[in-house]
């Protein structure tokens, strides 16, 4: 029951969050917007490091002056699997109109949907991973911080569900069907994480690697999409405040509960 929960908490957080779609009535406000993007992206900077390559540094203390280096490769590994991603899938980021990726026939509203797919699929790596490590008895991995890292990533996922939903039905897309769509963003995070589960018992020799892989491809999507997003059009502070309230808030929850 506890593997599940931890599986599915930022599954429910992006359900919960396209929920607002029922209850908000226009289009979101860019300052909304950018304080929403800022509040993820802290979260997903602190999960990278304190959650992922931190303990990926520390599994790898045997091998000395190179502890750095599965965590070096990693989250470089991490980086270029989601720069590739980025160019093969076709997507569209929220306030443009210039699709991404592939040449496709798909319609914008769609291309939205994946923009956000491809956004939480480093995230239900991540869950995964550390899930993985717990379940084989890793000692510098405990279920409380598995647990924070799905609570966290949950926690950020609340506003992103409502930022896909939001735009879609101010693109004159029915409210339910908005839902729909925005909760189905999210459902690559449980999908990844259990891949990942499954393939435990390849994924624990090479922890270190997979955990500052999860990292690098979370920090592909931070400063590829959020960063801009929460940055754009007319200057303002909201967004990196927000960074900030989103950075503290999983650095809590990581050192407090793992």
């Amino acid at each position: 029951m506890e593997i599940l929960t931890t599986i599915l908490l930022p599954f429910l957080g992006t359900v919960i969050g396209s929920g607002f779609v029922f209850f908000l009535k226009g289009e979101m406000s860019r300052r909304l917007q950018r304080s929403l993007m800022g509040f993820a992206a802290g979260v997903m900077v602190a999960a990278s490091v304190w959650s992922l390559i931190i303990p990926a540094m520390n599994q790898s203390e045997h091998m000395g002056k190179l502890a750095f280096l599965p965590a070096f490769i990693g989250v470089w590994g991490g980086f270029l699997f989601l720069l590739a991603l980025d160019h093969i899938i076709p997507h569209l980021h929220l306030n443009s109109d210039a699709p991404e990726g592939m040449k496709s026939d798909l319609g914008k509203n769609t291309m939205m949907v994946f923009a956000v797919a491809l956004h939480n699929l480093p995230e239900g790596m991540a869950v995964g991973v550390v899930v993985a490590g717990w379940l084989t008895g890793n000692e510098t991995i405990s279920a409380a911080a598995a647990l924070a890292l799905s609570l966290g990533i949950a926690l950020q996922n609340l506003p992103e569900g409502a930022i896909i939903s939001m735009p879609l039905k101010s693109n004159g897309m029915k409210s339910s069907r908005a839902f729909v769509y925005g909760a189905l963003s999210g459902a690559v995070e449980p999908l990844g994480a259990i891949l990942t589960i499954l393939l435990a018992a390849f994924v624990t020799p090479i922890l270190p690697y997979m955990l500052s892989f999860a990292a690098g491809a979370m920090l592909y999507v931070v400063v590829e999409e959020l960063i801009p997003e929460m940055s754009e059009g007319e200057h303002s502070n909201i967004g990196t405040i927000f960074f900030a309230v989103g950075f503290s808030l999983m650095m809590v929850l990581d050192v407090a509960l793992g």
